[in-house]
């Protein structure tokens, strides 16, 4: 795949078989009549289908609504569209806008994008009429200038990337979480915090039951940056198969639908993201959370193997998403790319740590992925690991038994997410990763006690009584990861607050849901694991131990006040 910018004459050679390019109708010259408007018609084409991003600019008087219309040379054809109303008749296609962005200010610009096939040519249009005017056409030459994306960039940006993206910037609040949160009887002590924008499906990217989708939360972060530097978190989750080792949060994408996640979900946020209208924001993407550990953790002859992780380990679907989103978004200039990497409860033990890690390795070099495509990796996303624990360590003993051999420890190489975070990092760099790769862990829900948690160590009567009276996480087994009763919110989003860290965020929005509780029918694909049932006795994933889960809980993403209130009441640093 290739993306450039070209005028007409370049455009004619791409009959002979070039592909891919894109066509930037821009600025008369010096001297010329004002333009009416102007069209930039980029393309990202795989040979027998392509992904176009277009931005029109409007020179004259403003409008309050629009149509750009356009004809194809060869036999292409649109089969879907966001932000825009496409729609087409043999070779001409029509572009309306939408009930959203129909105003078009004099100066301004509006940008939609869309997928379609084609067999042959896929040679760029020639003319484009805004509401029956004919935009401007660059005759300047078909060389990309000084300036200009070469082949494969996905959008210009605003230069090059910084070491921490959260060093000195705001980081962006969503503004559907917050009044949720703020609703909510004393949510406005926390309805101001930045959360994750989650991309969890296809229709996600323009938006869910009137709700914001991808650009709308970009032009949000505009609002909200000022003149100063601004962070948005955008989650990456859609994988084929996902979550293979649960049920709550499944994903609407089977097995063997690499080419559908590629081409309907990761192409198009691609296209956004690379938009140059966001490129003075740092855009900061966390990439498919419980997907890669679950490739060591829950499959071959293991306990916790699953047939769904099997199948996702034996067709390589999961290295090799996770590789294309790297390659993609990792060529966008103020993107920076965070790998999720489980959590201490899951991959901290001697025979997960190494492996997954190696897993990793593999995943950003696959598919055109290298590894200066990762910024760095995210722990304990949506999960409840606690930070810090300061009552007991991995070194002590009682008794002469160590506290690994702890039925709440049971042989883990760390007890909290801070030293697993700091560890995992440095065995990622000797793997090749880059030296300055960052790590941020999810404070969201793992507060844990507010300020009932324990002052000091249990009795030293066995290591189970020494562990259990001091440990901060109440939960049941740290493999519990469902709507967890006794939670609180975590450190509030920091930047930089440790060796090695680049942020504590909260990147799964505190009161959404992990999933129901019992069975609830849904049109999003999310199916009922028991693990969110509180009645539940376990399986081997948590050794056979209760799930700990609240009751009456929504389908996972949807709003859970019960939870909210328990996550404020326990929240540790106290509200």
């Amino acid at each position: 795949m290739s993306r450039t910018r070209t005028s007409i004459l370049a455009a004619m050679a791409l009959v002979a078989g070039v592909t891919g390019t894109a066509l930037s109708a821009g600025p008369a010259s010096a001297g010329a009549a004002a333009v009416p408007c102007t069209v930039d018609y980029k393309t990202n084409d795989w040979g027998s289908g392509f992904t176009a991003d277009v931005t029109i600019k409007n020179n004259g008087a403003a409008k309050s609504s629009w149509s750009l219309k356009w004809s194809y040379a060869g036999n292409q054809k649109v089969t879907s569209a966001w932000n825009a109303k496409v729609t087409q008749s043999g070779a001409n296609v029509t572009a309306t806008n939408e009930s959203y962005n129909g105003s078009l200010a004099t100066g301004g610009s509006v940008n939609f994008g869309f997928q379609g096939t084609y067999s042959g040519t896929n040679a760029i249009p020639a003319t484009f009429t805004l509401d029956g005017v004919t935009c401007n056409v660059d005759n300047g030459g078909g060389d990309p200038g000084p300036g200009d994306p070469g082949p494969g960039d996905p959008g210009p940006g605003n230069g090059s990337r910084v070491d921490n993206p959260y060093v000195g910037a705001k980081v962006y609040v969503n503004p559907e979480w917050s009044k949720k949160a703020a609703a909510e009887p004393g949510g406005s002590r926390v309805s101001n915090q930045p959360t994750g924008v989650w991309m969890d499906r296809i229709a996600a990217i323009n938006g869910v039951n009137g709700g914001m989708g991808l650009r709308a939360h970009l032009d949000e972060a505009l609002k909200q940056k000022g003149s100063g530097e601004e962070v948005i978190q955008v989650v990456i989750y859609d994988l084929p198969g996902r979550d293979c080792a649960a049920l709550a949060s499944n994903g609407e994408l089977g097995p063997t639908e690499i080419d559908k996640y590629k081409t309907q979900f990761i192409d198009p946020i691609a296209a956004i993201l690379g938009d140059s209208k966001y490129s003075s924001l740092r855009i900061v993407t966390t990439i498919e959370i419980d997907s890669l550990p679950n490739l060591v953790t829950n499959t071959g002859s293991r306990a916790t193997a699953t047939p769904q992780c099997d199948t996702m380990k034996a067709n390589g679907n999961y290295i090799k998403g996770v590789g294309y989103a790297l390659a993609k978004l990792g060529k966008i200039p103020n993107v920076y790319n965070y790998v999720d990497a489980g959590h201490h409860g899951w991959i901290g033990w001697d025979d997960n740590f190494g492996p997954s890690a190696e897993l990793f390795k593999q995943a950003a070099t696959s598919e055109g992925a290298s590894v200066n495509d990762v910024a760095g990796f995210i722990t304990n996303t949506a999960n409840y690991s606690t930070l810090k624990e300061n009552n007991f360590s991995i070194g002590d003993q009682v008794n002469g038994v160590s506290v690994r051999q702890s039925k709440w420890v049971d042989w883990n190489q760390y007890v909290d997410e801070l030293s697993f975070a700091q560890a995992f990092r440095q065995k990622l760099v000797s793997l090749g990763f880059n030296q300055n790769i960052g790590m941020l862990i999810d404070t969201s829900r793992n507060g844990w006690g507010g300020s009932a948690r324990p002052a000091g160590p249990g009795p030293k009567t066995s290591v189970d009584t020494y562990v259990d009276g001091g440990r901060y996480d109440r939960r049941i087994n740290p493999g519990n990861w469902c709507n967890q009763a006794g939670a609180g919110l975590g450190e509030r989003p920091k930047a930089a607050p440790a060796a090695g860290i680049d942020a504590y965020v909260w990147m799964k929005p505190p009161g959404e849901s992990d999933g129901s509780s019992s069975a609830i029918p849904n049109d999003e694909g999310k199916g009922f694991d028991r693990m969110c049932d509180p009645t539940y006795g376990g399986n081997p994933r948590n050794n056979n131990s209760m799930s700990g889960a609240l009751p009456n809980a929504p389908v996972s993403g949807h709003w859970f006040s019960a939870q909210f209130q328990e996550l404020m009441k326990n929240a540790y640093p106290a509200l």
